[in-house]
C-alpha cells in the first residue's frame, strides 16, 4: 500500500511548512545544480524533532483524527503483509455476504489461524461497497460463523478492529443488528481457542466490541476505542457536535487511557507521524506483537484460557452498590 498522504491535520501546520521548505530546496537544487546537503540536513533534523513532539502531545480529539486517517493500513493491508496463504470465506449462510467484514483462513508465523476484520474503502466507490466499514448483522453473523469454524478445528482467532460502529439503518435493525452483536459477545466469551484482537484504527461502540471479546486486546498507539464517537456523545450530552473535543476527553478513548484502565493489554507503538506515515513498519510491529501474544496463549490449558477470559471481562469497570435510605 502507499504510505503517502495528501491530507494534513490542523495540528500538523508547522510540519507541513517545513516539508514544503525541504521540497522547495530540493527543487531548487535540481534546477540550479546547487549543493544544499547541509541545509537539508538541518531542516530534516528539525522536521523529525517537530513531528515526534507533535505526535507525542496529541489531545484526545487529535488522536481520533489520526485513527480515522484514510491512509492508515486497513484489514486487507494487514492480511497481505502480516499473514500468508489467505483464503477468504464469504457469506453468513442466511442472507448475503457483507463486505464491511472480511475473513478467512491464513497463516501467521507458520500457524494456521482465522483472521477477521472490518474493512473500509480507499475511495467513494469502495466505501459504498464496504459501507464505510460499518457492518450489517450478516457481517457479524459471517464473523461468528468463521469463529465457530476455527473453534471446531482448534485454530486461533485474530480480529482486526476498525469501524465507526455497526450500521444503524432500517434494514440492519429489521434483520436483528442488536441480536447479532449480542450473540457474538456471548459466543466469543465461550471460544475454546486463543483469541486476539487489534484495534488498528477506530473502534466504535458495539460494532467494534462484536469482534473484541478476546483473550488479548492490543491497540495501536494512535487508535481509539470507545462506546460512542465523540460527535455522537457531544450531540447527546450537549446537543452540539462542537463539543466533540470535550467529549473525546471525557470518553477516555485513547490507547494510553485504555491501557491505564485495564481495557488494553498492550499498546503497539506507531512510527513517528502515525501509521499512515509508515504502514510497512506499523504492520511489522503488529506482526511481532501477534506472534508473541499467540505463543503465550497457546501455552495455556484450554480450561484456563476460557476461565481467564471470563475473569478478564468480569474485572473490568467499577461500580458502587447503593444501600437503603
Amino acid at each position: 500500500m502507499s504510505t503517502s498522504s495528501a491530507a494534513h491535520f490542523a495540528f500538523e501546520r508547522d510540519i507541513v511548512e517545513i516539508e514544503a521548505q525541504i521540497a522547495r530546496l530540493r527543487e531548487m537544487a535540481g534546477r540550479r545544480g546547487m549543493d544544499v546537503a547541509d541545509e537539508l540536513r538541518v531542516l530534516t533534523a528539525k522536521l523529525d524533532v517537530l513531528r515526534e513532539e507533535t505526535y507525542r502531545n496529541l489531545d484526545p480529539m487529535e488522536q481520533v483524527q489520526v485513527a480515522r486517517h484514510p491512509r492508515r493500513p486497513y484489514t486487507l493491508d494487514y492480511i497481505g503483509a502480516v499473514f500468508t496463504d489467505f483464503m477468504e470465506l464469504k457469506g453468513d449462510r442466511r442472507y448475503r455476504d457483507d463486505q464491511a467484514i472480511v475473513g478467512g483462513w491464513a497463516r501467521l508465523d507458520e500457524r494456521s489461524v482465522m483472521v477477521i476484520g472490518h474493512q473500509k474503502g480507499r475511495d467513494m466507490k469502495e466505501n459504498l461497497r464496504r459501507n464505510f466499514g460499518m457492518p450489517h448483522p450478516e457481517g457479524y453473523r459471517k464473523a461468528l460463523r468463521l469463529m465457530r469454524m476455527a473453534d471446531k478445528f482448534g485454530k486461533p482467532v485474530i480480529t482486526l478492529i476498525d469501524t465507526p460502529g455497526a450500521y444503524p439503518g432500517f434494514g440492519a435493525e429489521e434483520r436483528g443488528q442488536a441480536e447479532a452483536i449480542a450473540t457474538n459477545l456471548r459466543e466469543m466469551a465461550r471460544l475454546r481457542v486463543p483469541t486476539i484482537s487489534v484495534v488498528i484504527g477506530e473502534g466504535g461502540s458495539g460494532g467494534a466490541l462484536a469482534l473484541g471479546v478476546t483473550d488479548r486486546i492490543l491497540l495501536l498507539e494512535h487508535s481509539v476505542y470507545s462506546v460512542i464517537s465523540p460527535e455522537g456523545c457531544a450531540a447527546i450530552l450537549w446537543r452540539s457536535a462542537e463539543k466533540r473535543a470535550e467529549a473525546a476527553r471525557a470518553l477516555r478513548l485513547t490507547s494510553s487511557d485504555l491501557l491505564r484502565l485495564g481495557v488494553a493489554d498492550e499498546v503497539i507503538g506507531e512510527p513517528t507521524g502515525g501509521a499512515h506515515a509508515d504502514g510497512v513498519a506499523t504492520m511489522r510491529r503488529v506482526a511481532d506483537a501477534l506472534v508473541r501474544h499467540l505463543k503465550e496463549l497457546e501455552a495455556k490449558e484450554t480450561d484456563a484460557l476460557v476461565r481467564e477470559r471470563w475473569a478478564k471481562y468480569e474485572a473490568m469497570g467499577a461500580w458502587i452498590e447503593g444501600g437503603e435510605g
